[in-house]
């Protein structure tokens, strides 16, 4: 059911026309047209001049068209990974969704559309033509809209109705957020879309949230033989704002997440050349494995090479976790045993790397190893 639009929406509406004559009709700015309102479309002003600027002109039609037979059948191949991770979240967004009208699209790096769900109205031309597989949702293809504008300016955005650069596409509310694959690179986007709907900005954190899963699914889904959940002290771990960072048996990156990235520089660079944990951590990074091991799993604090500290917890690959665990004890016993391997036999520099004491470094060390953790 249709609810009367609200002065608030009225009024937002209003805007979005000034906005346009601004910059679609007038040339100038939607700044200084609106340089004292909440409005805030810098972006938005970017796509539209873009669009433009490419020879295209808000009355002309968009034709939705699919890109070329053979081509789909590559793209479906080359995103099956993608689609596998996604696929689950967009379940649950199918669900998060159901009475708002508005549903799931996924797209590659270039905003053609690899698969699609939820609440879709498949009697409604306006929905049906924008979730075909293989349909160019491209800004050089359909304008403004939030496919467009998260691959573009590769960050979350909220897009209404006017917003979208067409005025074929002006029936559309979407929120959008892009995809980051464990290498860093852009590897397409997700969508959320509405047709004559009541205005949800609030999706913009349901679409990133949603991203963030499957960005993480992504990542899980490389080859790794141990995974470091990373957070920040205090923080708990063990849900989707964790750092992810997956590595093989030799202690190299094989992924991360954007989470991870963001807490340790120095991975950024990982889909550009190899990274070694050693880089990472100010630490022997050998006993993690032994730890992901332990029947007993604790976070433990992670030096990095800044002097910052995280809180990380090591846990082994999903076919793995039934694998022959190693007794707590044991493994602290091969840490502080490399520790002093480390610092040349120098037990008090040995103690002061690991923060405990030159007794307790003696008294460890005299036990005999465990059974148990």
């Amino acid at each position: 059911m249709n609810l009367p639009a609200t002065v608030a929406a009225q009024n937002r509406l209003l805007e979005i026309e000034q906005a346009r004559r601004a910059v679609l009709d007038e040339g100038s700015s939607m700044t200084d047209m609106l340089v004292n309102s909440w409005y805030d479309g810098a972006w938005i002003e970017r796509s539209w001049r873009r669009c433009l600027q490419s020879g295209q002109r808000p009355q002309d039609p968009v034709g939705f068209d699919l890109i070329p037979a053979p081509q789909i059948r590559r793209v479906e191949e080359a995103n099956h990974q993608l689609v596998t991770a996604a696929r689950p979240v967009l379940e649950q967004l199918g669900r998060a969704i159901a009475s708002t009208r508005y549903f799931a699209i996924l797209t590659n790096e270039e905003g053609v559309v690899v698969d699609a769900h939820g609440p879709i109205d498949r009697s409604d031309p306006r929905a049906s033509v924008i979730t075909r597989i293989g349909v160019d949702l491209s800004e050089r293809s359909v304008g403004t809209t939030a496919i467009g504008a998260a691959l573009t300016e590769l960050q979350p955005v909220w897009l209404h109705r006017g917003e979208h650069f067409f005025q074929d596409t002006g029936c559309y509310s979407c929120a959008g957020a892009p995809l980051f694959g464990p290498d860093g690179r852009c590897v397409g986007m997700l969508d959320l879309t509405g047709i004559d709907a009541a205005e949800r900005p609030e999706l913009k954190h349901l679409v990133t949230q949603s991203a963030r899963s499957i960005e993480n699914a992504l990542t899980l889904a490389r080859p790794h033989r141990l995974v470091l959940r990373l957070n920040w002290p205090g923080r708990l771990l063990g849900d989707d704002d964790d750092g992810i960072v997956c590595l093989d048996g030799d202690g190299w990156v094989t992924g991360s997440n954007g989470a991870a990235r963001q807490m340790v520089p120095a991975l950024a660079g990982a889909g550009r050349q190899p990274v070694h944990c050693s880089e990472l951590f100010a630490q022997p990074w050998e006993p993690l494995y032994d730890l992901a091991r332990c029947s007993e799993q604790a976070a433990l604090e992670l030096p990095l090479w800044s002097g910052l500290r995280l809180a990380a917890l090591p846990q082994l690959p999903r076919d793995n976790a039934s694998a022959q665990r190693v007794p707590l004890r044991d493994v602290e016993i091969a840490m502080i045993r490399r520790a002093v391997s480390d610092a040349r036999g120098n037990v008090m520099e040995a103690a002061r790397a690991l923060g405990i004491s030159r007794a307790t470094v003696y008294r460890k060390l005299s036990r005999k190893p465990g059974k148990s953790c």
